[in-house]
């Protein structure tokens, strides 16, 4: 059984073997034991109500109950920018025009921005490779919309997310190359590092506060703005399938695209409901009927399954094994909602 719980600080180990297989971009998963260890220090405090609003954070994890072993996480940021600020290109324009010499032309800008301030994030997504099938990605990307909607006073109005940009198999970021090593005079990978780490300070003290004419960047730069990772396009997908969209900021670093969205108009935010469960006794699921995610909306002891439930009028089937997965019994709620699952994937 897979399940989507909250991370506990036995979890350290198994986090540190999938940080080492995400590769240059992922800036806040770093190789790095005591940054991650002070990471799951400050979702622990924030289940447990002792973190200030400007650190709160909450990292789930993705564990195959077989083996015991943390295969997947994903995070959610209650506020960005409350400690130190977060910075992101606005993508505009500036015209520059002359009625004397008949002259009108638009140009693209990059704008150093804080518009994103104060507002929730949806981070730190990573999947084992080896368990990239079935229902697992939607389940460790999903959960956390879950979540929000069980717990929505805990979180700002609106959403964003911020993807992971194009870079090459050796890790070369056209964008990068082209821009940020100007201003920095370091390599992308000491930057994405730096900044994975809590380092960000440079940021605001190196890079110019004027805007920035994007037709100046070489072309393999200019089309990578907004672009994401290949690995990153199905999580993408997902996303703007629940109705984040990319409304013209990007990664400083790499220009990977922020979709954003307000939380209320999340499809599954919408569209989860609460079920009274009752206890199946059939043989086993019917390999045809649909997926859905499932969630217990405890707080200190969250858990999301994906299963293939029966509804039948206002209950919902589900075996034994599911409700012990969900640390629920016979007669509670459980809070559902049907999963799209791509053709050939279930």
């Amino acid at each position: 059984m897979m399940t989507i719980r909250p991370v506990e600080a036995g979890d350290l180990m198994d986090i540190m073997s999938l940080a080492d297989k995400t590769g240059a971009g992922l800036t806040s998963l770093p190789t790095h034991r005591d940054v991650l260890a002070a990471r799951i220090d400050r979702s622990l405090r924030t289940w447990q109500g002792t973190a200030e609003r400007a650190e709160q954070g909450y990292l789930f994890v993705l564990e195959d109950s077989e083996r015991r072993k943390v295969v997947g996480v994903s995070a959610i940021e209650a506020a960005v920018g409350l400690n130190e600020p977060w910075y992101n290109f606005r993508v505009g324009t500036l015209v520059h025009a002359s009625k004397s010499l008949n002259v009108y032309k638009a140009v693209p800008t990059l704008y150093l921005s804080n518009d994103h301030t104060g507002q929730s994030e949806l981070c730190t997504l990573f999947l084992d490779p080896d368990y990239r099938h079935g229902t697992n990605g939607q389940l460790l990307m999903k959960a956390r919309l879950l979540f929000m909607a069980a717990f929505r006073q805990h979180f700002a109005q609106r959403v964003i997310a911020e993807l992971r940009g194009y870079c090459d198999e050796q890790g070369h970021s056209p964008f990068w190359a082209n821009l940020g090593q100007h201003f920095f005079s370091i390599d992308f990978a000491r930057a994405d590092y730096l900044s994975g780490t809590g380092s960000k300070a440079f940021i605001a003290e190196l890079m110019p506060k004027h805007p920035l004419y994007v037709d100046f960047l070489a072309p393999e730069a200019r089309a990578v703005i907004g672009k994401v990772h290949p690995h990153t396009e199905p999580a993408r997908a997902v996303l703007e399938s629940e109705g984040l969209r990319y409304q013209g900021y990007i990664d400083i670093f790499d220009g990977g695209p922020v979709l954003e969205a307000e939380i209320d108009n999340i499809r599954t935010v919408r569209e989860s409901r609460l079920w009274v469960t009752a206890l199946s006794e059939d043989a086993g699921p019917d390999r045809d009927a649909p997926w859905y995610l499932l969630a217990n909306d405890d707080y200190p002891a969250y858990r999301v399954v994906a299963a293939q439930p029966r509804p039948e009028r206002d209950r919902l089937m589900i075996s034994a094994e599911i409700h012990a997965s969900l640390r629920l019994s016979p007669g509670r709620q459980v809070r559902a909602v049907p999963v799209r699952l791509p053709s050939g994937t279930a």
